[in-house]
This record gives C-alpha cells, structure tokens and sequence, in this order.
C-alpha cells in the first residue's frame, strides 16, 4: 500500500471512476484509470482504500489526512 498513490486516486477521480476500476480489476479487465501498483493486487488495495478514504470524508466532512489516519488505523487492528 503506497499513500501517495491513494492520495492521487482520491484527488483525481470519483466514486464512480473507482468502482468501475475495481469491478474491473476483480473482472480482470483493463483498467480504464491509471492506476499506480506493482501488480493487479497493489492496484485494487489502492482503489479499495481510496474508496474508502473517499466515503469517509463525505460522510464526516473531514480532511483527506483525518480519513487516512483512520483508514490506516482500521488497517492495523484488522492486522492484530
């Protein structure tokens, strides 16, 4: 997981644009989006957090930097 390639998915695509990578990316399609990542995996853990990320601050009104802490936090103690 690379937050600077989140964090690009977050300032330059919608909602939609990344449902429609990650369908895609399940699918084994071609990503329509320039997605950054090693590999299909990389790729689809960007989406899916930069999803995330995306609802969070909708949802709570707060910063892309808020909504990354929490997402990170929610990461770790899946982790645990």
């Amino acid at each position: 997981m690379k937050i600077p390639a989140i964090k690009l998915l977050v300032e330059n695509y919608l909602p939609s644009d990344l449902k429609q990578a990650e369908n895609d990316l399940i699918e084994g399609e071609g990503l329509k989006i320039d997605v950054e990542g090693e590999d299909e995996g990389e790729q689809l853990t960007h989406v899916i957090a930069a999803l995330w990320i995306m609802e969070e601050m909708n949802a709570k009104n707060i910063e892309f930097k808020e909504a990354l802490r929490e997402y990170t936090k929610k990461v770790r103690e899946s982790i645990n």
